[in-house]
């Protein structure tokens, strides 16, 4: 088992699996849209493996964010 250390909007999510990531990322957007904060639509993956989510563009919602 591997985890995920995610930056993404100046916050650090911690996931097992890019699955899980995307539905913290999900939580995250509808909260800051509620109050008004403009979501960073890039994301940085820390991880032992480099290539674990290498081809994934996690999605939340209609927002679709881009790994950098």
């Amino acid at each position: 088992m591997h985890q995920l250390l995610v930056y993404v909007n100046d916050d650090n999510i911690l996931g097992g699996s890019i699955n899980t990531i995307e539905k913290i990322i999900e939580v995250l957007v509808v909260a800051s849209k509620e109050n008004g904060i403009e979501v960073k639509t890039d994301y940085m993956v820390l991880s032992k493996n480099q290539h674990v989510g290498q081809n994934h563009n996690i999605k939340a919602g209609n927002t679709s964010f881009e790994r950098v």
